[in-house]
């Protein structure tokens, strides 16, 4: 591969460039690698323009209208044409709602982030579908997940995110936290509250709200799995009693282990597939039990742990209180607050330990700070929670 190759796959501005750069180049990588959730591939003319961002050329939002007006201006038209603009224009969309810091965590929310991604694509861009569907999906040879009734999509939204607001991280392990994790995004896809762009949308929303809840993830796993991704939701919400199959999490599971806790789980589109053929079917580990989670107990505790022991410190002071800064110099026994925020505070919060109780506003005068459910399970790990607690 030539120099001009790599660039165009944005290889040298992940492994080498300024982080600004990088940053850039993985959102692009994420908003093209989704598309092949429906079998739309990207132009050319779209990585010479995303480049162009990376470089700082131009923004964002230039980038969108460039992209727009290539297609509008167009004189010679391919059979591929519509699809491609639709990839373009959703890949920019995309990359604009990774690389901004908001995020609301509600049905609206959802609705929101479909409409931020296929703005200028699909004509009911975040407006809910009004009748039932099905899809055929290759994975269960034929058959079709019994998705939400259009009737309760709204209320199956709200009633899914208003119950994952109420639950309670505290004293769960990271393998629980993962499980939980995955089980509430599977529910959400479950829905497919649009007429399009369902798995796009699930997996944007994913993305925003693991860095919500302090899960800086290489979100690489969406760019180079994302079919495996659709297939593992799929399985994850099929169930056929006549046919003695139940939901299976498995596969899902897996893909938020390696995204989450950084294990390196075989992810095979084959290994899903509902009855397949003796040479698909994923091995088996004789004299060992079936799967279930896999652990890597090194793996995890690198992604976990930190071995900064401010940050350490600071989770164990913090625990299930919400703390002000001057609370938290009290119990750590300090007294120069610009150590607090520069060795504590900061450090905790970029490694996605802790968070701010008024995230919008940094400087509210009632600011506390707290962990995240990152934190917790950190909190859980070394056995910090009261036995009462623990799950």
């Amino acid at each position: 591969m030539n120099e001009e190759q790599l660039y165009l796959n944005f290889d040298e501005y992940i492994k080498a460039s300024e982080p600004h750069k990088r940053e850039r180049a993985e959102a692009w990588r994420v908003a093209i690698g989704l598309q092949a959730v429906d079998g739309l591939q990207v132009s050319e003319y779209l990585k010479q323009t995303a480049r162009q961002h990376i470089e700082g050329e131009i923004t964002i939002d230039e980038a969108r209208e460039q992209i727009k007006q290539y297609y509008i201006s167009k004189t010679q038209h391919d059979a591929d044409d519509e699809e491609k603009s639709e990839a373009d224009r959703v890949s920019s969309n995309i990359t604009k709602l990774i690389g901004s810091p908001s995020f609301t965590f509600s049905g609206a929310g959802v609705m929101s982030i479909h409409r931020a991604i296929f703005e200028g694509v699909f004509k009911r861009a975040g407006t809910l579908r009004t009748y039932d569907i099905t899809k055929k999906e290759w994975v269960l040879r034929g058959d079709t997940v019994m998705y939400g009734r259009w009737q309760d999509l709204q209320m199956a939204l709200d009633y899914d995110i208003e119950q994952e607001k109420q639950f309670d991280y505290r004293g769960l392990s990271m393998s629980e936290v993962v499980e939980h994790i995955a089980k509430f995004i599977s529910g959400i896809w479950q829905s497919h509250p649009f007429r399009e762009g369902n798995t796009r949308t699930t997996a944007i929303f994913a993305i925003k709200y693991l860095k919500s809840i302090g899960f800086e993830c290489n979100n690489d796993m969406f760019e180079q799995h994302s079919w495996y991704f659709r297939n593992a939701l799929v399985r994850a919400n099929y169930k056929n009693v006549a046919k003695g199959i139940n939901q299976d999490y498995s596969f899902l599971n897996k893909f938020f282990r390696n995204l989450l806790m950084g294990e390196n789980n075989d992810l095979k589109n084959r290994y899903m597939l509902i009855n397949p053929p003796e040479e698909w079917k994923q091995p088996s580990t004789t004299g060992q039990a079936p799967y279930k989670y896999p652990t890597s107990t090194l793996q995890v505790q690198d992604k976990l742990n930190t071995d900064n022991p401010n940050v350490i410190r600071l989770v164990q002071v913090v625990g299930e209180k919400e703390l002000s800064v001057k609370e938290i110099m009290d119990r750590l026994g300090l007294k120069d607050r610009k150590n607090i925020l520069n060795l504590y505070l900061t450090p905790s919060m970029k490694e996605g330990y802790i968070r701010q109780l008024y995230p919008q506003s940094p400087r509210h005068p009632r600011q506390k700070y707290l962990l995240t459910v990152k934190g917790m399970a950190l909190y859980s790990e070394q056995n910090l929670l009261p036995n009462n607690l623990k799950k």
